[in-house]
C-alpha cells in the first residue's frame, strides 16, 4: 500500500509527530509510506526523520530559504477551509488551503491519513476520489469546543475511519457523532523500547514530563511532594518541561518552590529530547494532569521500567496503568493521596522493584510493531472493500471538483520538482 500522512508540521517537537513517526517508520518495512507536513520552519525535523519514510512540506516558512512562502499575499489571507474551531487555525490561510487542495487532489496514495481535526476536514473536502480517508484523534472529542465538534458531525460523515488513543474516546464518538458507515477504532500510541538500559530503582529520584500547561497540575505535584519531603527528606524531584508561551506557569512554580522551601528537593528541568536517559536516572514517575487524551509520557516512564503513580484522569491513564500491579491511580486533584502513593513506593523497596519491573513488561504491548499491525489490519480491509469509493464520496469529489478549483500550478510544479529530488536521493 501507498500510505500517506498528513501531519500539521513535522519540523516541530511533540506528541503528535512523535507517535506519527513511529507508525510511519514501521508501516515503511512493509509499505511505501510517506509523511506530507503543511509547513516546514527548520531544514531538518527536530525530532530525527524516520527511516524509510519519504518527508515532504507543503508552505516553506524558512526565511533563508529560496522557496519562502512568507511573502504569498495568500498567507494573510485567513483561510476558508481549515475549520475555525481547531485551535491551530490562525496558522492557517488561503495559501495552506491552496496547497492542501493541490495535494490532496494530486495525491497517488491508497490511504490518506490525517492528525488532527482541521486537516481530517481538509481530507473530506479535497481528497480525489480513491483513496481511503481516515482521520486520527490524539486529543479528544469533548476536549473540543461546540462549534468544532458541529464541524466534525458535518464532516466527518465523509472519513472511512476514524481512530482514536483510547476505547473511552472511541465510545464518545459512537456515541455523540453518530457517524453511520464509518469505522471508529480505538489503537494506542506506540511507544518504542528505550535504547537505555531500565532503571534498577536504586536511586532516590521521582521524574514527571511535559509541558508547564495548567492541565498537568505540577503545583499539585510540587505540593504533594513537599509532604514526602516531610517524611523522606532524602528524596527528590525532576520535573522536565518547557513552559508556555508567556511563561507563567513555570514562574508560578519557581515562586511554589521558593514558598516551600523545597529548592534544593525540587527541580524544573527544562525540556529533554530524547526523555528516555531521564526517565531511567529515576525510580518512580509521577503524573497529576485533569486530563490525558492518552499518557504518552505513562507509557515512556514504563518502558524505561518506572512505576508510575497518576492520577485517574480521562481519558488514558486507567487504560494504561493496573493500580497496584504496574503502577498506583489516585483521584484528580487529590494532593495526599499522590503523596501517600508516592510515599508507598519510597518506603518500600521491593514493591518499587515489583512494581517497576511489571511496569516495563506490561508495556510492551505499545510497541511499534503490534501497534503498526492494527493500523495497518485496519487500512487493508478498508482497501480491499473499496470503501472508499462509496457514492458519497463520488457525490462530494464531483461537487467540489465542478467548482473549478484552481491548482496552485506555481507550487504544484515546484512540489512535484523536489519530490523527484528527494526520491532520488532515498533511492
Amino acid at each position: 500500500m501507498h500510505i500517506s500522512f498528513l501531519l500539521h508540521n513535522a519540523y516541530g517537537i511533540g506528541g503528535t509527530i512523535r507517535t506519527t513517526f513511529n507508525l510511519a517508520r514501521t508501516l515503511a518495512e512493509r509499505h511505501d509510506v510517506e509523511i506530507v507536513s503543511v509547513f516546514r520552519h527548520r531544514d531538518e525535523p527536530a525530532m530525527g526523520a524516520p527511516a524509510g519514510v519519504r518527508l515532504d512540506y507543503l508552505v516553506d516558512l524558512r526565511k533563508k530559504s529560496h522557496g519562502y512562502d512568507g511573502d504569498d499575499e495568500r498567507f494573510a489571507l485567513p483561510a476558508k477551509v481549515f475549520p475555525r474551531g481547531d485551535g491551530r487555525h490562525k496558522q492557517y490561510s488561503r495559501l495552506t488551503d491552496a496547497r492542501l487542495a493541490t495535494h490532496l487532489r494530486s495525491t497517488e496514495a491508497d490511504v490518506v491519513v490525517g492528525t488532527r481535526p482541521g486537516l481530517n476536514v481538509h481530507i473530506t473536502r479535497q481528497t480525489r476520489r480513491g483513496p481511503v480517508r481516515v482521520g486520527q484523534e490524539h486529543l479528544t472529542l469533548a476536549g473540543h469546543g461546540y462549534r468544532l465538534r458541529r464541524e466534525l458531525s458535518h464532516r466527518y460523515g465523509m472519513l472511512d475511519a476514524v481512530t482514536t488513543v483510547t476505547e473511552a474516546d472511541a465510545h464518545a464518538y459512537r456515541t455523540h457523532l453518530k457517524l453511520p458507515g464509518v469505522r471508529i477504532e480505538a489503537v494506542p500510541n506506540s511507544v518504542p523500547a528505550p535504547l537505555v538500559a531500565p532503571a534498577d530503582s536504586s536511586a532516590k529520584w521521582v521524574v514527571a514530563a511535559g509541558r508547564l500547561t495548567k492541565v498537568k497540575q505540577y503545583d499539585l505535584l510540587v505540593e504533594a511532594f513537599a509532604k514526602v519531603v516531610a517524611v523522606r527528606p532524602d528524596w527528590r524531584l525532576r520535573i522536565y518541561g518547557s513552559g508556555d508561551a508567556s511563561g507563567n506557569e513555570k514562574d508560578a512554580l519557581h515562586a511554589l518552590i521558593a514558598e516551600l522551601g523545597l529548592h534544593n528537593h525540587v527541580f524544573l528541568m527544562g525540556p529533554a529530547n530524547p526523555i528516555e536517559p531521564e526517565w531511567v536516572k529515576g525510580s518512580i514517575a509521577a503524573v497529576t494532569s485533569s486530563h490525558e487524551s492518552f499518557g504518552m509520557t505513562i507509557v515512556e516512564a514504563m518502558r524505561s521500567g518506572l512505576p508510575v503513580v497518576s492520577t485517574d484522569c480521562p481519558h488514558g491513564p486507567r487504560e494504561i496503568i493496573t493500580d497496584g500491579s504496574d503502577g498506583r491511580l489516585v483521584p484528580v486533584g487529590d494532593t495526599g493521596a499522590v503523596a501517600d502513593a508516592l510515599l508507598g513506593l519510597i518506603n518500600d523497596d521491593d514493591l518499587r522493584r515489583t512494581m517497576g519491573a511489571a511496569a516495563l513488561e506490561s508495556s510492551a504491548r505499545f510497541d511499534p510493531g503490534p501497534i503498526a499491525e492494527r493500523h495497518e489490519a485496519l487500512f487493508t480491509e478498508l482497501v480491499s472493500r473499496g470503501s472508499h469509493g462509496r457514492s458519497r464520496g463520488r457525490f462530494h469529489d464531483a461537487l467540489h471538483l465542478s467548482r473549478g478549483a484552481v491548482l496552485d500550478g506555481a507550487y504544484s510544479l515546484r512540489h512535484k520538482a523536489a519530490s523527484v529530488l528527494r526520491k532520488g536521493q532515498t533511492a
